[in-house]
């Protein structure tokens, strides 16, 4: 529960659980930010209760994602604190790991990248979005790490690791300046 509580401090400013509630009540991505955390919260309990609680949770992640507009599949890693605003078109695949404080706007791709090398042999990577990332609009990410700290323009595309704190635009991509500080709104401290 404490990713949950991260996830409506990222939306609110402060926790409670009236603002949870507001938050599913008034955010499509919100609402399906709330099923994947119950689905990863129902999988850790012991089987018996596991089975009680996950198959309701996942019927009603599939019915947010398909209302918000959003993949995001509650298998995902994703650290606590995850901001998606305006959300519509967010596509994350399922071995994608995100960070904490990460904020994806609308249209934000986060796919696999396969690459077959001169012997036939597939190459296949996931992305990994560390802490304190902000992902612009219709940004493409394929395989790549992203670095801390690092915030990603609007329809950039990426298919390589960016280091940590660095501004990134164009596509492909190219690091417009180091050493950036992080953009993040209603930062959630870890305690």
């Amino acid at each position: 529960m404490e990713a949950l509580k991260a996830d409506s401090f990222r939306l609110f400013g402060r926790f409670s659980w009236s603002l949870v509630i507001k938050g599913m009540l008034s955010n499509k991505a919100f609402f399906l930010l709330v099923t994947v955390r119950f689905c990863q919260w129902a999988y850790q309990q012991p089987f018996l209760k596991r089975k009680i609680f996950l198959f309701p949770a996942r019927i009603l992640n599939l019915l947010a994602g398909f209302v918000s507009g959003i993949e995001l599949p509650w298998k995902t890693a994703i650290d606590s604190g995850l901001a998606l605003t305006h959300g519509k078109g967010i596509v994350v695949n399922v071995n994608t790991s995100i960070g904490s404080n990460v904020t994806l706007f609308h249209g934000v791709t986060l796919g696999q990248r396969d690459s077959i090398a001169k012997d036939g042999t597939r190459k296949t990577s996931y992305p990994v979005i560390e802490d304190d990332v902000w992902i612009g609009p219709y940004a493409i990410i394929v395989g790549a790490r992203i670095g801390k700290g690092s915030r990603i323009a609007g329809g950039a595309y990426i298919f390589e690791d960016i280091p940590p704190h660095c501004i990134v635009v164009g596509n492909p991509a190219k690091i417009i300046r180091t050493e950036c500080s992080p953009d993040v709104v209603n930062q959630w401290k870890n305690n």
